[in-house]
């Protein structure tokens, strides 16, 4: 308790320019990657064919995935559908008539014989997942960003000011955008589940702001006469040791997820850990500082 309610004594907005340097250089490196490089669409979005089998008993996905990395099929995507029996199987090579249907289920099905042993594997579908299906899944992942955005500044304008508002905002591209940009840079797989994981680093991006701007508000109440600066740096402290407590163990979470939850959770992990990180350090050097920049000359006073 006692370490919870000690408060640190350091100057973040002193450290303002040079978090902006820093914060434009990794935007900008990520706008430049996202520009000559691109991201590295997933099945969900490119393209490819679908397969739903169901086993007897619950196979190993590893297994699955080794049986059929000899096939030829481009990028495979494997998860559960319901049940531990049921598999989905999503591979990159597109089969649009019936008959290269037909015989690329027979071929997945034999390549996972092995993986059931003597039970019997049931073909339950097989569809084909077309270009425009991704196109489309683009534009309403974009426009659930976009409305997101709007709704959180709609709903920090009411609750404290437009300059929290914008602040909240700006940080959230900043966190996507270097978040996304890690992705275009690594040529990691952008798929379905990497945009569940950016709507949840909004979430939590959102809330370590929102616990920050509560405390600057409650500041300007306290040190009216107190400039601005003086009054963020006051509350920024204030909310170290719960931001820091709260971001160490999310990580630590994450971290046991990267290293044993397997390939199936890894780039939601990944991701969800790029955006804690990226999400701290905004909060604390991106949307306090906007407070400040964004003061609109009412002086140096909150």
């Amino acid at each position: 308790m006692e370490m919870l309610n000690s408060k640190s004594n350091i100057n973040f907005i002193g450290q303002r320019k040079i978090a902006y340097v820093l914060s434009i250089i990794m935007i900008v490196g990520s706008i430049g990657t996202l520009l000559f490089q691109g991201l590295n669409f997933g099945i969900d979005f490119s393209g490819g064919t679908l397969v739903q089998v169901k086993f007897q008993t619950p196979p190993d996905i590893k297994e699955i995935r080794n049986s059929l990395s000899s096939l030829d099929l481009g990028d495979i995507v494997i998860q559960e559908f319901g049940s531990p029996e049921e598999i989905l199987i999503r591979v990159e090579k597109q089969v649009t008539d019936a008959k290269a249907q037909n015989e690329l289920s027979q071929k997945i099905v034999e390549a996972l014989k092995p993986v059931a042993g003597k039970n019997k594997i049931d073909l339950r579908r097989v569809e084909f997942v077309g270009p425009q299906v991704g196109a489309e899944l683009t534009e309403k992942g974009i426009m659930a960003v976009i409305y997101s955005m709007i709704a959180i500044l709609v709903y920090v304008a009411w609750r404290f000011e437009m300059r929290f508002a914008y602040g909240a905002v700006l940080a959230l591209v900043h966190d996507l955008g270097i978040t996304i940009g890690f992705f275009s840079l690594m040529q990691k797989e952008f798929t379905l589940v990497v945009v569940a994981a950016l709507l949840t680093v909004i979430g939590y991006s959102l809330n370590d702001t929102i616990v920050v701007y509560d405390r600057i508000r409650e500041e300007m109440k306290r040190y009216k006469n107190k400039e601005l600066t003086y009054v963020i740096n006051e509350a920024v402290n204030r909310t170290l040791s719960r931001t820091m407590i709260t971001s160490l163990t999310t990580l630590l979470v994450l971290v046991a997820l990267l290293v044993l939850g397997g390939e199936v959770i890894h780039d939601f992990a990944l991701t969800l850990f790029l955006g804690v990180l990226i999400g701290t350090y905004s909060s604390i050097f991106v949307a306090s500082p906007i407070v400040l920049l964004l003061n609109k000359g009412k002086a140096k006073k909150a």
